[in-house]
């Protein structure tokens, strides 16, 4: 295993929980399969993954296991590096299979997936500005950033933006955690006649029991609170609508798309995002989503958040689509 560490530069500084960022840092994973190359991306984020040192001492500690499903298992508690291994050894099955990921995975031919834009949380003209655009670029779902204004212009927020783009246009609010009880029980009731598709996380990830209770009045989906429940527990709390998948954060493609699988088995839809990961990482994300029938539109339109890459985009967006990579493995790659 060859573990190279790299620095993305943000195109515009991000906002996390724990402060924030200008680059994203990590590692790529680069293993020899059964006589094929495979590549996987290791991009940790705090507070959904462990730190960049764990993540580094982890991967050093697979480096030395000769069983790469083995290497695997010491991985459980560090979920970007075990992304990063599981990737590769994906990336490197598929080649061998001369088939693209998805298609390795169990997709059937698809050549582009849906995606959503994601709107800031500007004033409503801004807002209104910004959702006109995106739809004028060919996105059919938007995701409206609430929850950092007060109720009553969250939902002037909404209010317009749905009066501006029609009802043709699937509309999706994420409030990351903002509101406490009392508070999205207003907001839901003022977004009531929006005709959204769902809230995302409408309260802090460790309340399950408050989403529980908020379910019926809006489709809920819930991110951050995979970050601190398995994707088991949150389905026995009956907590969620919906669940944003990041595989990142689960540890790989391989746990995303059985994420995603329990959630449809449980009478739940799955969303399938990144925590603005590398080319490697959204293209692997692209392949879980494909690999899967009719997915929804996923938050994989995020390569504009780096300011460089890895590679140029293998999975770039169209009309509002992800390119669905055809070639075999999860993205081409030079030489070297």
């Amino acid at each position: 295993m060859r573990i190279e560490p790299f620095s993305l530069a943000l195109a515009s500084p991000l906002s996390t929980a724990r402060g924030t960022i200008d680059t994203r840092e990590g590692f790529l994973v680069t293993i020899d399969h059964d006589g094929v190359r495979g590549v996987g991306e290791a991009t940790p984020l705090p507070g959904w993954t462990e730190s960049l040192d764990e993540c580094r001492t982890a991967l050093d500690r697979a480096r030395d296991i000769d069983d790469w499903s083995a290497a695997l298992d010491t991985l459980d508690g560090t979920p970007a590096a075990r992304h990063g291994l599981a990737l590769a050894l994906a990336d490197a099955r598929s080649r061998a299979a001369d088939l693209p990921l998805y298609r390795h995975l169990g997709g059937d031919p698809m050549n582009e997936i849906p995606v959503n834009a994601t709107i800031g949380d500007g004033s409503a003209d801004e807002t209104v500005a910004e959702a006109t655009a995106a739809v004028e670029r060919g996105f059919e779902t938007l995701k409206i950033k609430v929850g950092a204004r007060a109720v009553a212009e969250d939902i002037e927020r909404v209010a317009a933006v749905r009066n501006a783009i029609g009802e043709d246009v699937e509309l999706r609010a994420d409030a990351n955690g903002a509101w406490d009880r009392e508070t999205a029980r207003a907001a839901f009731d003022g977004f009531a006649d929006a005709g959204l598709a769902y809230v995302e996380q409408p309260l802090p990830a460790d309340d399950l029991a408050g989403h529980t209770d908020l379910r019926g009045r809006l489709p809920i989906a819930l991110d951050e609170s995979l970050a601190t429940h398995s994707v088991e527990r949150v389905l026995a709390a009956d907590a969620a609508d919906v669940l944003i998948v990041k595989p990142m954060a689960l540890g790989g493609p391989d746990r995303a798309r059985t994420a995603v699988l329990a959630a449809r088995a449980a009478g739940c839809e799955a969303v399938l995002t990144t925590t603005i990961d590398g080319a490697l990482a959204r293209t692997g994300a692209v392949h879980v989503a494909a690999s899967l029938p009719d997915p929804p539109a996923a938050g994989l339109a995020t390569a504009d958040r780096l300011a460089e890459d890895l590679v140029p985009d293998p999975a770039p967006i169209i009309d509002g689509r992800a390119r669905v990579p055809q070639e075999p493995g999860n993205a081409p790659l030079e030489d070297g």
